[in-house]
Order: structure tokens, then sequence, then C-alpha cells
């Protein structure tokens, strides 16, 4: 298969993981890249030995023809008009999360996008592991029945400021940069991993949520700016009656605590999303009335490699070659952004909100 010519705006933390991820795969041939700040250049330039590189991603889009396809590596805010771009001048589109603004902006990249470009999303980068494949191919399977509920809460306590490190990035935690907090930033993977895993079989139809800012004590971890939320707890009622309950905190008064599950009329499957190496994955297995209910090994195996953003990034370049679709479709991200709008919707009322 021919490497797929690759550029890359956006050279910051991500960026430059992602650029990594793609000079390391034998699927794709990073070409060009793009940053705003001088040392970022400089370091894709002399460190990253990428041949050519510009201040303006959209020098990038507009004047080198040899790029194929764009990775978008920049906070949400500005990253709609710059696919958009791209999808303009022919190039295949790999966007960072949240795959984009609100579900406005989804719709409007399907249109640009129309049939022969591809455009993927970095929210699956947990689906690439071995247990979520084996998860995804046991849920279609039907051992759960009916599913009943998609469940996941995670907490992540609040540290010492001393402990914190760096100055807090602007992004963090802002609607005008970021879509919003620690839901777009880090339950677009919650969200994705489990509806993925499902088969993006729900599709939402009323949200009751309530959102809270970071905790004045933790304030430290986030830019002065930050505007959205740090804790957020959701029901979502999918039109097949399925129930989507959901919560994730950051710098929170909480200890770690992290489950995903998903609940059926026969089983329950118990996830672990996170890369942590040797691990099983267990479910609850209620078919049988005379046994009761049994726990069983599903899977068991070492999760640090499989997953990430090299395996998002090979998923995207085998679509772009052999006619397939990313793991993650446009489509699939509208059925985050519908939650996502939906949610911030019913915090700001206080009421559920219906979607359409």
């Amino acid at each position: 298969m021919e490497p797929v010519k690759i550029g890359v705006i956006g050279c910051g933390v991500i960026g430059t993981s992602n650029i990594k991820a793609a000079q390391a795969s034998e699927l794709c041939e990073v070409v060009a890249a793009a940053d705003l700040r001088i040392e970022r250049r400089q370091w894709a330039a002399k460190t990253a030995n990428i041949p050519r590189v510009y201040e303006d991603g959209r020098d990038l889009l507009d004047q080198d023809e040899e790029v194929e396809a764009v990775i978008l590596a920049f906070p949400a805010g500005l990253r709609g008009a710059m696919a958009m771009r791209a999808l303009s001048r022919g190039k295949h589109v790999l966007l960072e999360k949240p795959i984009a603004m609100n579900a406005y902006e989804v719709q409007t990249l399907i249109e640009w996008r129309g049939d022969d470009l591809k455009v993927g999303c970095f929210s699956a980068r947990y689906r690439g592991y071995e247990s979520a494949q084996v998860a995804t191919q046991f849920v279609a399977g039907g051992a759960l029945g009916n599913i009943r509920e998609i469940f996941f809460r995670c907490f992540r306590p609040g540290g010492s400021p001393t402990a914190s490190g760096n100055v807090p990035p602007p992004w963090r935690e802002s609607f005008a940069q970021n879509a919003g907090g620690i839901l777009t930033n880090w339950s677009c993977y919650d969200l994705d991993h489990v509806l993925g895993i499902c088969g993006w079989t729900f599709r939402p139809r009323t949200v009751l949520a309530q959102i809270w800012r970071c905790a004045e004590q933790f304030r430290f971890a986030v830019a002065p700016e930050s505007d959205a939320d740090a804790h957020f707890t959701a029901l979502a009622i999918g039109h097949d009656g399925i129930a989507l309950s959901i919560e994730r905190a950051e710098f929170a008064a909480h200890e770690q605590n992290e489950v995903w599950e998903i609940v059926g009329d026969r089983g329950t499957l118990h996830l672990s999303m996170l890369a942590t190496g040797e691990r099983e994955l267990t479910w609850d297995d209620g078919s049988n009335p005379e046994e009761g209910v049994i726990t069983r090994s599903l899977w068991k195996g070492n999760d640090t490699a499989g997953g990430g953003s090299a395996w998002v990034i090979d998923d995207f370049a085998r679509a772009i070659r052999e006619g397939g679709q990313p793991m993650t479709t446009l489509e699939n991200g509208m059925i985050l952004a519908q939650i996502t709008d939906a949610i911030y919707a019913s915090a700001r009322t206080g009421d559920a909100v219906r979607i359409d």
C-alpha cells in the first residue's frame, strides 16, 4: 500500500504526538506541517525533519499539492473552518477531539465532505485495543440480550497547586475554544467507546442533565477564563428505550473511580476503557434462572499496544487507500454532538431537552 501523504496543522502537545505516530507508521508519510508559533515550526523542521513547514495552515492547504490528507490538532473553536477549507481543496481530514463545536457544524462538515473524501476523529483512540474489539463482537453476538442501559461514571480527584506543574491551557473547560469542558475533552472518548461497542445503534431522544464548574479550591488547575464544566451528569433516553446514564468529573472532591458498563436483560458487560496493560473483561451472565447470575471471564490480555493515536491514524490511512470508512465517521460524530449539545442545553434551562 502506498503511504498516504500527510500534513499536520497544529504542532502542540497533541500535534507532536500525532506527528510521531504518523512518522512511525508504514501507511503514512508526513510531508508538511504548520503552526503559528515559531518554536513549534522549528521543532517540526529541525527535529522532526518534516520537508515543508508553514506558519499558516491555510497556506499548507492552498499551496501544498502533495498533501493528500491533513490532521487538524488544535482547539475545536477554529477547527471547523479549517476542516471545511481542507475538504474544499479535496483533502481527507482527521480531526482531533471533540469532533466539532456542535451538531450543526458536524452536519456542515458532512455536506462539505461529499461522497469521495474521508473524515475521521481521534475520539476512537480507545476502540483500537483488543479488549474493545472483543467487547464489540460480544455485544453484537447478542449474549447480553436486549440492551437496557449504557453506563459510565468516571471521577479524577483534584491535586495540590505544586503538583499541577505547568500553567493550565486556555482551551481547557472553555466553551469558546473547546466547545465545553470535561464533557467535550474526555467524555467524547467515553461516548465513542461505549456507543461504538454497541454498534452505534443508540439514537438519543430526550436528555436531562446538570453541569458544575471547577470547585473553588481547585481553580488553579484551569485558566482564570475557564467557564465550562469540570463535572457533569446526564440521563439520555434513546428512541428504542435504552437509557444512557453518564457522569464524569475532573479536579473533583472524590477519590479515583472509573466504571463503564453495558447492561442487558440477560447479562451485563464490565468494560475497561483506558490502556492499562494486563487486564480482564468480565460479564455477569443472567441467562439461566436455575444458576442465577454468574460472573464469567470474557477476555484476558495486554492492552498496552493496538490503540491510541497510531491506531487511529493507520485506520484513517486504510480507509483512504482501501475505500472503507474510518472507525468513527462524521455520522457517528453527529450522535456524540447531539448528546453533548442536549446536555449543555438541559443544564442551561434546567429542563429535559428533546432531540428531533
